[in-house]
């Protein structure tokens, strides 16, 4: 009795079970698909390092003896779709049962769902056998709250996979977050650590995948493409990371500088959203680094906050509040995206250089995302929406169970405040204290108006006079209203002007 399983292309979890014995009626399937290049516009680069990532893959199974259908984009048989390939499939190998893994997103998940159930034959989703937390464990612990406030879901699972711990409950160090640690700009000092990243010659695909007739943006690089394509590639990166890279990871992990994009940052997200890394092992390996005495305690906490807290958090954020969450822009912000948005040529520096790295390397690291890029488009009300398809296509990390709710909810508060206790807005005093970005700049990060005022601004001052109504009780804006409230009637007059016409030239700024 044939058994067909379904392998996604952010399914590349070589320790799954599935994996544990080889079974000669078992046939496994991957396909590349404009289903999935598709369904919003993407960065070459993740294009080509999925696709070569999963070929990768299929390699690795039928070496180890596995029967493997692999369906290449350009294959005269591929039907460019899971539920239409699945169709021909099952009876050309005469599957008698279907399994597939929980897909991460909800659209792949409600469509394997609902395929499976309309099947004449067995059919069964079985676990993705890679987080730590269920898809809707938050639940247990916000209920109906208003907020969900990740530090909670972060202490949570501190102890229940007793991370960090001391005397049984108490934190390492004594607190559970070392954030206020974790915030300093980088001057040229401590030196970087080198990119020892393998760089992979991918031409050949690329044609393959341009010939084929997928869209795409950005810089395919696909010459020497960066990003890991297995799972002992990917571990060799994070040694090199926590031997390297996380000594100083913490205190910089906030600072942004010209000449150095990726600081102290791992660039692992990839490997571990398409399941070559278990955050289960970067978990215990960054721990036990700590308690070597190879990493300060600030360090290893503020990375595992990130894998253990947010990314847990922002996963159950997600399958809670889906289908909806999708839609909410609770600031009723509707502005199209500036054209420089997808090439960079921007007077302002700071965004220059974030969008530019971004279209160049699928990359930014999250304060580039944040209080950047992410920051300027909830000025400017830009269209969440259209925000979030942006960095979804963008970013070589980016899926939707992750990167929608740090959109909606963290970067462009669409969600009213649902996982946020503030928006995270900054004028330009901000972005010049944690870094470079400001010298050499056509505006003066320190105007509010006049023709050389930095745009970041008046926006943010207009910002907060415009939501007043709904923002002017939250607490940590507090000292933000008062100080608007001591402008005089002819500042604040010139502010909203000045902010007015901003948002009306937006693509020559």
């Amino acid at each position: 009795m044939t058994t067909l399983r379904l392998v996604l292309g952010d399914q590349l979890n070589s320790r799954h079970s599935w994996f544990a014995h080889v079974d000669p009626e078992v046939v496994y399937v991957l396909m590349e698909m404009r289903q999935e290049t598709d369904y919003v516009l993407h960065h070459a680069q993740k294009i080509l390092a999925i696709f070569a990532a999963m070929r990768r893959f299929a390699w690795a199974l039928r070496a180890a003896g596995h029967r493997v259908h692999y369906l290449a984009i350009d294959a005269p048989d591929n039907h460019q779709r899971i539920d239409a390939n699945l169709d021909a499939l099952i009876p050309r190998f005469a599957v008698r049962r279907f399994e597939y893994q929980a897909p991460d997103e909800w659209r792949l998940d409600q469509m394997l769902e609902h395929y499976a159930a309309k099947l004449p034959i067995a059919a069964q989703m079985v676990e993705s056998e890679h987080f730590l937390s269920a898809r809707r464990e938050a639940l247990s612990l916000f209920g109906s709250r208003e907020r969900w406030l990740m530090e909670r879901f972060y202490r949570h699972m501190r102890l229940r996979h007793a991370v960090l711990l001391e005397s049984g409950s108490e934190p390492a160090g004594g607190r559970w977050n070392f954030d206020a640690d974790n915030r300093r700009p980088w001057r040229g000092t401590p030196p970087l650590p080198a990119d020892t990243r393998t760089h992979h010659d991918h031409a050949a695909l690329w044609k393959t995948i341009s010939a084929a007739g997928v869209n795409s943006f950005g810089a395919p690089q696909a010459h020497s493409l960066p990003w890991p394509q297995g799972r002992a590639e990917a571990l060799r990166q994070f040694e090199a990371f926590v031997a390297y890279a996380l000594p100083h990871f913490g205190p910089y992990q906030d600072a942004m500088h010209s000449q150095a994009p990726r600081l102290f940052h791992g660039l692992l997200s990839f490997a571990l959203n398409t399941k070559m890394l278990a955050p289960r092992e970067v978990i215990v390996r960054v721990e036990k680094a700590w308690r070597a005495g190879a990493v300060p305690l600030a360090s290893a906490e503020g990375f595992i906050r990130q894998v253990l807290g947010w990314r847990e958090y922002v996963r159950n954020v997600y399958w809670s509040r889906m289908p909806g969450y999708a839609q909410v822009n609770a600031l009723d912000h509707r502005r199209p995206l500036p054209s420089w948005f997808w090439n960079g040529r921007t007077h302002m520096r700071c965004l220059a250089l974030a969008i530019g790295q971004s279209l160049r390397e699928a990359y930014a690291h999250h304060i580039q995302r944040l209080m950047v890029i992410g920051n300027f488009a909830l000025l400017a009300e830009l269209d969440p929406h259209a925000v979030h398809r942006w960095y979804l296509g963008v970013y070589i990390d980016a899926f939707e169970w992750v990167e929608l709710p740090n959109t909606l909810g963290m970067s462009q508060f669409a969600d009213g405040g649902l996982i946020t206790t503030k928006p995270y807005i900054a004028g330009a005093a901000y972005i010049d204290r944690m870094g470079d970005y400001c010298k050499g700049c056509r505006y003066d990060r320190r105007a509010r108006t006049g023709a050389r005022a930095c745009p970041f601004n008046a926006l943010y001052w207009q910002f907060l006079d415009r939501h007043r109504e709904r923002l002017g009780t939250l607490p940590r804006l507090a000292m933000a209203y008062r100080q608007w409230d001591r402008f005089s009637t002819e500042a604040r007059a010139a502010v909203r002007e000045h902010a007015r016409l901003t948002l009306e030239q937006l693509d020559t700024l």
